[in-house]
Formats: structure tokens, sequence, C-alpha cells
């Protein structure tokens, strides 16, 4: 009365992509299929309050090769990203680092070589000094909920702030 198969599979089917299949389908963003860029951080990353007319946000972006490290301060418009200021790790060797380029230390330096770039660019290198003498200790100035780690802020112009973007890796 029952019937059973021994070794009895599931029936071979054939998955069909044909050509109505293929003139749907749609690729990809060049630069997703590389894996270069993740658009759905770099949207949360740039995209602006809508209250705030204009005014761009800032991204800190580090990139990391073989050998150097590379630190911009870069805004987006609709034509494009534009990039503020930027520092290279191969600048350091002015400053008598010549060797370590790509280690921990080099990336600090690179940063605060871009830092002080970039105060010096808008105006701010006169009112926000940095630290003269290492203590080791955390300056925080906290105002209207948000936290600056400077001494004290001036009444006209508040600290630079980015945002850090370090990229698919």
């Amino acid at each position: 009365q029952f019937l059973y198969f021994i070794g009895a599979t599931m029936p071979f089917v054939k998955v069909v992509k044909n050509k109505a299949y293929f003139k749907r389908y749609q690729v990809k963003f060049k630069r997703r299929r590389e894996a270069k860029t993740d658009y759905y951080a770099r949207r949360r990353l740039i995209q602006q309050d809508k209250n705030k007319y204009k005014s761009p946000k800032y991204r800190l972006v580090v990139r990391i090769s073989n050998k150097y490290i590379l630190c911009q301060i870069v805004y987006a418009e609709i034509v494009g990203d534009k990039v503020l200021c930027s520092a290279h790790s191969k600048e350091l060797s002015k400053y008598n680092l010549t060797v370590g380029l790509k280690n921990y230390s080099a990336a600090y330096c690179t940063g605060l070589l871009l830092a002080r770039r970039l105060l010096k660019q808008i105006g701010l290198d006169e009112t926000y000094e940095g630290v003269e003498e290492v203590t080791g200790e955390k300056i925080v100035t906290k105002v209207d909920g948000r936290k600056y780690y400077v001494e004290e802020l001036d009444d006209d112009r508040r600290p630079f702030r980015a945002l850090l973007d370090v990229g698919t890796k």
C-alpha cells in the first residue's frame, strides 16, 4: 500500500535568468560594487538639519594606505565633496619624523598638524592655542549640554567641530 522511494530527491529546478530578468536588473553604484563607499553611513554623515540653511557639516576623513596616513577636513556639496584642509604623514619629515609614518603616533601627529593648519586657515589659532605644557589631564568645558575639549570658550566664535569618517576598512 505504501510506496517508499529510497534515495529520492527533489527534482532539479532550473533558475530562469532570461532576457526579461536582465532587462529589469539594475547594477549597484560603482563605488558600492568596489566596496569603497558605504552610502548608508555616508548619508548620515553629510545630511544636515533643515534649519541650518546652507551651513556645511564637516567630516574629518582619515585614510590609511600601506605607507602613509592622510587626514582631510571635507564637506559635501551637490556637485561633489570639497576639501577644506589636508595633512599627509609624508609632511612629518619637515618636523624630524622620518620613519614610522603609518603607526599610531604618526596618526596623532598628522591629526595635530591638520588641526593647527585648519585653525590658522579659519582664524582661530590665537583663540585656541592648545596645550603648552603636557600634564595628561583632560580639559572639558560644557556649554548648552555640549562638551568642548578646550579651557574656555570664546564669546564670539565656538571651536571647530567635525565628525570622524574612517571609511569602510
